[in-house]
């Protein structure tokens, strides 16, 4: 095999905006090849897909689940250490650059990017779930609801941030500091020496590729059931029909690659935009609406109970084999989603940042969608809790037998109810609408030898490959087959993102003074 297929040189004059050779690199025709025919053999075989995904995701739990949960331990604690560290003080760029979009523009578009359509699908349900059936439930009634929100913050807080954060860290830093080419890779190539290097830094562009392509085509297959069930309840659609979402998909597919062809500046910021206001006004009212008060507690509450088992949370694999099968389909599952995210957000969130101190980036990245989430979570699963618990709603059953019902089960029950049913099928449209634009556009940049204004064909291309799998994962009509699916290229990815850790801390030990230019 030749030297330029590791290496993905530039070899021709007619070259990208970042150097790379749009024609000459093998790495987009092999991994558009590879997903469209998982996509296809899915739609033909959707079962026989997810049910592969599930075989490979629970064999590599059963020997790997200690090194997934200490590696998520350790993405979150690096980055928290960096910004505390003088390297805070370093910018993502040149000493006297600033950055390019407002914070208020950026904590929008990272946070729509990073997991909005789960935080609807799952707002509702997930509490419920664990209010019911978790490891270590206590019996009485307020404290299972603190524990059931200890668990989803868990799964949602500073641990899917970090990971986020670290991805991004490692790939804004040597971008803007370094310039490497916006690629998972670069820092393997940059940073080390050995015959084993080019292969693996070529194998890391290409599972970040593949991760992004099964994750994000995921939440696309999630999202269509959520958009099925809210139609049912708001237009009397039939609740198990193939063709709603079929339309649905066909329709998301559209507006994606509208909002593609209009650029990173206005598309993916206005619809974020647009999205975080629709997020918060709906998380406003249903406090207002719902018991206010208890819901305050039960996030003080909530929130100090987490930080007190942060730790140990962060290190348990527990003993029993219901409970290690429970830690596998819920917490481990949900961390290797984020991982599988993590090259298609932190090459987003990345591209966003340029300008940022290390300290600022980590705070913003981590931090702020950490509250949100919290805030979320309360608003909505608090609610849900609190009718559960005093006998008014029967949602419990609903998270256990329809996850994409409960949602909209708790809005029917509250005041404008189907305007508030409306708004959250906006919510799950829109964030899926930004969320494969991203992804088509961080794509395109991967197979594109980083260039920071990819192709628009190639970015259409993966809008097409995006939509078929994520058909595929609508046929297969099983949440447990989108959560295989959405997993499966992160398994390989953690080992590369250990080695990008240690090329970052690398070459920050290398970084020349010690005492880089103050904070503006």
């Amino acid at each position: 095999m030749s030297s330029f297929f590791w290496e993905r040189r530039p070899i021709s004059s007619k070259t990208n905006e970042n150097g790379g050779d749009e024609k000459r690199d093998p790495l987009f025709a092999l991994t558009l090849v590879i997903c469209g025919l998982v996509g296809a053999t899915g739609t033909l075989y959707p079962k026989l897909v997810a049910n592969a995904a599930n075989a490979i995701t629970s064999a590599a739990f059963a020997y790997f689940d200690w090194l997934f949960l200490a590696a998520t331990s350790i993405f979150l604690i690096v980055p928290l250490f960096l910004a505390i560290s003088r390297h805070g003080k370093l910018r993502l760029g040149h000493d006297d650059e600033r950055p390019e979009f407002s914070t208020a523009a950026w904590l929008s578009m990272l946070f729509a990017a990073g997991m909005g359509t789960g935080l609807v699908f799952w707002g509702v349900a997930e509490p419920l779930t664990h209010f019911h059936s978790s490891p270590g439930l206590p019996a009485e009634a307020q404290a299972a609801i603190s524990h059931a929100m200890v668990i989803t913050n868990f799964h949602w807080g500073l641990h899917a941030w970090g990971i986020y954060c670290l991805a991004s860290l490692v790939l804004a830093y040597f971008s803007f500091r370094k310039k490497a080419p916006y690629l998972p890779g670069a820092p393997l190539r940059l940073s080390f020496s050995g015959a084993w290097i080019r292969p693996l830094a070529y194998a890391a562009d290409f599972w970040a590729v593949l991760a992004i392509v099964f994750g994000v085509a995921g939440s696309l297959g999630m999202g269509t059931f959520q958009i099925r069930t809210g139609l049912s309840i708001i237009v009397g659609t039939e609740a198990t029909s193939t063709l709603v979402p079929a339309l649905t998909l066909v329709t998301l597919t559209i507006a994606y690659m509208t909002s593609a062809m209009s650029g990173l500046n206005r598309g993916i910021k206005w619809l974020s935009n647009i999205n975080m206001t629709l997020a918060i006004a709906l998380c406003v009212f249903v406090i207002i609406s719902g018991p206010t008060g208890s819901l305050l507690q039960l996030f003080i509450e909530a929130g100090v109970d987490y930080l007190k088992m942060l730790a140990p949370l962060s290190i348990q694999l527990h003993d029993s084999a219901a409970d290690r099968q429970w830690q596998h389909g819920w917490t481990l599952i949900y961390f290797l989603w984020w991982i599988a995210w993590a090259p298609f957000v932190g090459v987003f969130i990345a591209r966003i940042s340029r300008g940022r101190t290390i300290r600022e980036f980590v705070t913003g990245v981590i931090i702020a969608p950490t509250a949100f989430s919290l805030v979320w979570f309360v608003a909505l699963g608090g609610t849900a809790l609190e009718a559960e618990v005093n006998g008014h709603a029967g949602l419990a059953l609903l998270a256990k037998t329809d996850v994409s019902q409960a949602l909209f089960s708790l809005l029917n029950q509250l005041p404008l109810s189907t305007l508030l049913s409306v708004t959250a099928m906006l919510l799950v449209f829109i964030f899926l609408v930004t969320s494969v634009d991203s992804a088509t556009f961080v794509l395109g940049m991967l197979t594109s030898q980083g260039a920071l204004n990819p192709p628009l064909r190639r970015r259409m291309a993966w809008g097409v490959c995006l939509g078929l799998l994520g058909g595929a994962l609508m046929l297969s009509d099983s949440v447990e087959a989108v959560k295989g699916m959405s997993v499966l290229g992160a398994i390989p990815y953690v080992g590369i993102m250990i080695l990008q850790l240690f090329a970052l801390l690398k070459n920050l030990a290398e970084e020349k003074g010690a005492n880089p230019p103050e904070e503006a």
